[in-house]
């Protein structure tokens, strides 16, 4: 007999940093508890570590005034507040002696986590003091970069590589579902992919990239890349790789939590800031 069909909601890359805003952190928490999936999966790159951007030259003008430590903190008081809504329902069903939430919580390194790796590899005196496992995910499964994680058929991980090269697979959702050749979700990329695409054997295989969880622009996208698509991902009904999946966007979870658009709540709340791109 074959098992039910569960929910599981994704969660892209979060990019936290000290300087931008993450209302949005409790408001998908809320849903989450809301919808009660039986998987909880955490794309990657929650940690954005600009400290440690090696695109940036030491010294330059956008690495002024950053440090680690702030970086740090930064993500990991979001991922706490990110649980503590979970958490706390979970503990409130076991108190009530209520049906249990089992939850299966996943969460992936993505490249923005493995910086600390990396400058701890390039500097060994630094190594134990410096490094991905700082980044406080809780009781949640830790999965390294680029490990392939399975769930109920699903396929997950930071991004999928070319066989050949250590690249990101790019293209349409088509191209990805035949070299990945299995249902998968992927974050990493910015906006929103989606397709599916049924074999010849009769199985249907679905594939999302959905890279982009947060309010802020990214100032290496320019003025007229900041408009992608921001939100969660929701698979429903998931059987052997099988689902129905919508998306969640930040401006829908901003209306059902502060009642109103998401744009007309930022100008509210932080009026200095540019919001032209939500």
């Amino acid at each position: 007999m074959a098992d039910a069909p569960k929910r599981h909601i994704f969660v892209p890359d979060t990019q936290v940093r000290p300087d931008v805003p993450t209302d949005h952190i409790e408001w998908c928490a809320r849903y989450i508890v809301e919808m009660k999936p039986d998987v909880l999966v955490v794309a990657g790159d929650w940690f954005d570590f600009p400290s440690l951007n090696s695109h940036e030259l030491p010294g330059s003008i956008p690495m002024e005034g950053r440090r680690y430590k702030d970086d740090l903190d930064a993500g990991n008081s979001a991922f706490r507040r990110f649980c503590a809504p979970i958490e706390a329902e979970q503990a409130r069903l076991v108190a009530n002696k209520k049906r249990v939430w089992k939850l299966r919580k996943i969460a992936m390194l993505g490249n923005h986590e493995i910086r600390a790796d990396r400058v701890a590899s390039n500097d060994p005196k630094l190594f134990g003091a410096i490094g991905s496992q700082d980044c406080d995910f809780r009781d949640f499964e830790r999965h390294p970069f680029l490990e392939r994680v399975w769930a109920d058929g699903i396929c997950y991980s930071h991004y999928f590589q070319n066989t050949h090269s250590s690249r990101p697979i790019g293209g349409n959702v088509e191209n990805r579902l035949t070299k990945v050749g299995c249902s998968f979700m992927a974050g990493h990329e910015q906006g929103y992919l989606h397709g599916s695409k049924t074999l010849a054997c009769g199985k249907t295989i679905h594939g999302i990239v959905a890279g982009s969880c947060y309010l802020h622009q990214e100032p290496y996208r320019g003025a007229q890349g900041q408009r992608h698509w921001r939100g969660l991902i929701v698979a429903n009904e998931v059987q052997d790789g099988d689902f129905s999946f919508m998306d969640v966007t930040l401006n829908f979870l901003c209306r059902k939590y502060e009642g109103v658009p998401l744009q007309e709540y930022m100008v509210r709340k932080y009026p200095m800031g540019d919001w032209s791109h939500l």
